[in-house]
């Protein structure tokens, strides 16, 4: 009877440090990204999981347009493909350039 149970902690042990380091940060993220995403208004800078920097102009449940460049294109997307606040990029740069 000792022998299962001690055959069984090692296997246990793993499956808790791959939970903590792992899966509970990952979903921690998405659940920022999402309140993120769903925090979106009109006129805030974003930035495309594509790269592509713009400035939103209308939002309808999952679609949003976005205008870019200097000819002020207007652009089409889903909300999931948001990466980022432009702000928050930039925010994030300047700390951490102080930070050196």
């Amino acid at each position: 009877m000792p022998q299962q149970l001690s055959g069984l902690i090692i296997p246990l042990g793993f499956l808790a440090i791959f939970y903590f380091l792992i899966i509970k940060p990952q979903k921690t993220k998405e659940k920022k990204i999402r309140e993120m995403r769903n925090n979106l208004k009109v006129g805030d800078e974003i930035i495309t999981i594509g790269g592509i920097y713009g400035r939103i102009l209308k939002l309808k449940d999952e679609v949003i347009t976005i205008e870019v460049g200097m000819d002020k294109t207007k652009l089409t997307i889903t909300k999931w493909a948001v990466g980022n606040l432009a702000s928050e990029t930039v925010s994030k740069e300047t700390s951490d350039s102080s930070n050196e």
